[in-house]
């Protein structure tokens, strides 16, 4: 019976250390998102069980507790302090959300590297793990802040609640479940979730040595995650930015997309979906 070295537990054990930071780091993100992420009303005051949240968050007479504002068209200054806040409050969902699905992409890195160094004590030109991984996230702090000034845009329209930070319009939100659904079965799509679901595959196309190398292909993974997962994430100026319902269901299908061998089909399915959801949110 073949004992294990010293290094080969080494190894193992740093791939450990890597599985359970991401795992507290999306459990952290979770915590902060119950918590409300700073906002003045809690997630679950602002999470809502409804085919239609438009006609929700569009009622004029019904306003949340601690918010100090009616639920329809109730603007807010966004000064420094919002801005920051919401941009934190979109980066940390997206973590959340996403550190599930890039785990396996993340851990063959910690495994190539691990096995690099067996080889080679400095690494074989690749850098830490946490070089991949700050990439990876920077790009959904892009994302983020992105995402945070199309909301405050569609605050001061009044196209979205300041208060549930979900659609008011019925046409808003039609148009975003369509948008959504027709970006679902296009070439695009399966072409970024091809490369989210093929680790390896990514990795030898990919890879450069040094830090930089790491960095750069953490940008560029976290690239084709935008743009496998961008459209979905638009759902949440549907459902409420803090709806913590949507953002459990959109975190799951984005990991049966990347996870479960019928991921493509779970896409399609998704797809097709959203587009009758749309067409009947135009008549709801």
């Amino acid at each position: 019976m073949s004992r294990t070295s010293p290094l080969e537990r080494l190894l193992r054990r740093e791939r450990i250390i890597v599985a359970a930071g991401l795992a507290t780091l999306a459990g952290l993100a979770w915590i902060y998102l119950l918590g409300g992420a700073g906002m003045d009303a809690g997630a679950w005051e602002m999470t809502r069980l409804t085919l239609f949240p438009h006609r929700l968050a569009a009622a004029p007479a019904m306003s949340m507790d601690g918010m100090g504002m009616a639920a329809a068209g109730a603007g807010r200054a966004w000064d420094l302090r919002v801005w920051l806040l919401v941009v934190a409050m979109w980066w940390t969902m997206m973590v959340a959300m996403m550190a599930p699905s890039a785990a396996p992409m993340i851990l063959l890195y910690a495994k190539v590297r691990g096995h690099a160094k067996g080889q080679d004590p400095r690494g074989g030109g690749l850098a830490p793990t946490a070089v991949f991984a700050a990439g990876y996230l920077a790009v959904w702090l892009l994302f983020s802040l992105a995402a945070a000034g199309l909301q405050a845009g569609l605050e001061a329209s009044a196209l979205v609640s300041a208060a549930l930070m979900g659609s008011t319009s019925r046409w808003l939100s039609a148009g975003v479940l369509v948008a959504a659904g027709l970006y679902q079965l296009t070439p695009l799509k399966n072409l970024c979730l091809a490369q989210c679901r093929s680790p390896a595959a990514f990795l030898s196309r990919h890879w450069r040595p040094g830090a930089a190398g790491a960095l750069r292909l953490g940008l560029l993974h976290g690239g084709y995650c935008v743009g496998c997962c961008w459209a979905l994430m638009a759902l949440l100026f549907v459902g409420g930015v803090m709806n913590l319902a949507w953002i459990a269901a959109l975190a799951l299908l984005v990991m049966a997309e990347k996870l479960l061998p019928a991921g493509p089909w779970t896409a399609r399915a998704a797809g097709a979906l959203l587009l009758a959801w749309g067409l009947a949110t135009t008549i709801a």
